[in-house]
């Protein structure tokens, strides 16, 4: 894994349950700003249940894609941890 994909990751997993940041944020988090379509792809790719992908979101607040069921399935995943959206 390298640096880039790591610190990506270390956000990612550092989003409370019921929250939620969007790529754009992450990116700038991880020290990649300007790097939101790289995280959207990374998480795109993310298949680890440790990492929780699906608290990443669109910067217009819409959840987006999910690779483990589509977009019903990341809002669904959301709203049972307590997400208001």
């Amino acid at each position: 894994m390298n640096n880039f994909s790591e610190q990506v990751i270390a956000v990612v997993k550092g989003i409370p349950r019921g929250s939620t940041l969007s790529y754009r944020n992450v990116a700038a988090r991880a020290g990649f700003p300007g790097a939101a379509r790289a995280v959207g792809s990374l998480m795109k790719r993310n298949h680890d249940d440790t990492v929780p992908c699906h608290r990443v979101i669109r910067s217009d607040g819409r959840v987006g894609e999910y690779n483990q069921g589509g977009s019903i399935a990341k809002e669904r995943r959301l709203r049972e941890e307590g997400w208001r959206g």
